[in-house]
């Protein structure tokens, strides 16, 4: 079997431990994908500078799909060369649904560059406070809304896409990537997947020439589309019904057991 041409990762609950860290074991099992002729592709919902320190610590450059595929970001370079913002309208619309499905619910945006929050978004992310602007009305600032976020202390995430999904189709795409009650809202089209086959066709790659890795609903798609696509053993109840092939967990170094075996 020839190895796969290109190795698509999720970070959290994936390729890093519950640390937050990549292991030694999977920085030497993403050099020798490497070695052996695969690009590492890290496939997130993290914004860029999220990203950023996490490819310098597992040693990856190049090309990584940000923001659950609103955004794609040189390394290299620290550019964001690609972004498709959700339609002002159309957030306007999902705001609205949630307020009415989710009384009390927080919005904040994420703009590619930082978050713009309003007073009910409660959530914070430590190293991510140097971003963080709070605002009146996310829907009144003259920014791109890369991904538009809904948080209730109240529910998990499951409840809240549930009790929007129906209003929601055909405006915009909702999923979630494992923070309590923490929806992601991006334009219609906009995956992770979707993201992946627009990198692979620039480069040639059939999804069959593919390896990914994923542990919540917004990597499904992905792990779908690949033609060896993982889940994690930590990985969400829908994940893992969804997904036959199974890996290790992140605490275990699912991702290295299996590039090894690939690239040995």
């Amino acid at each position: 079997m020839t190895p796969p041409r290109i190795v698509a990762t999720d970070l959290d609950g994936t390729l890093l431990t519950s640390e937050r860290a990549v292991s030694p074991r999977t920085r030497d099992a993403l050099r020798l994908a490497r070695a052996a002729g695969a690009e590492i592709v890290l496939v997130t919902a993290r914004p860029p500078r999220g990203v950023r320190p996490i490819a310098e610590q597992a040693g990856v450059t190049g090309t990584a799909i940000c923001s659950n595929g609103a955004v794609v970001y040189d390394l290299d370079t620290d550019e964001i060369i690609e972004s498709l913002p959700l339609d002002p309208g159309a957030a306007r619309r999902a705001a609205r649904a949630l307020a009415e499905a989710l009384p009390g619910v927080g919005l904040a945006v994420e703009t590619g560059r930082g978050v713009l929050a309003e007073a009910g978004y409660t959530r914070r992310v430590p190293e991510d406070l140097a971003f963080h602007r709070e605002v009146v009305s996310v829907m009144e600032e003259a920014e791109p809304i890369v991904k538009l976020l809904a948080h209730s202390p109240a529910h998990t995430a499951d409840e809240m896409i549930a009790a929007v999904l129906a209003a929601m189709k055909g405006l915009a795409e909702i999923t979630q990537s494992g923070d309590g009650g923490l929806v992601e809202i991006s334009a219609p089209g906009v995956t992770k997947a979707a993201a992946l086959d627009r990198l692979c066709r620039a480069r040639g790659v059939p999804a069959s020439e593919v390896v990914a890795f994923g542990d919540m609903p917004n990597d499904l798609a992905v792990l779908t589309y690949a033609g060896l696509g993982y889940a994690m053993a930590n990985a969400h109840r829908t994940v893992l019904a969804s997904v036959p092939r199974r890996t290790l967990s992140n605490d275990e170094h699912g991702v290295a057991a299996v590039l090894e075996r690939l690239y040995a």
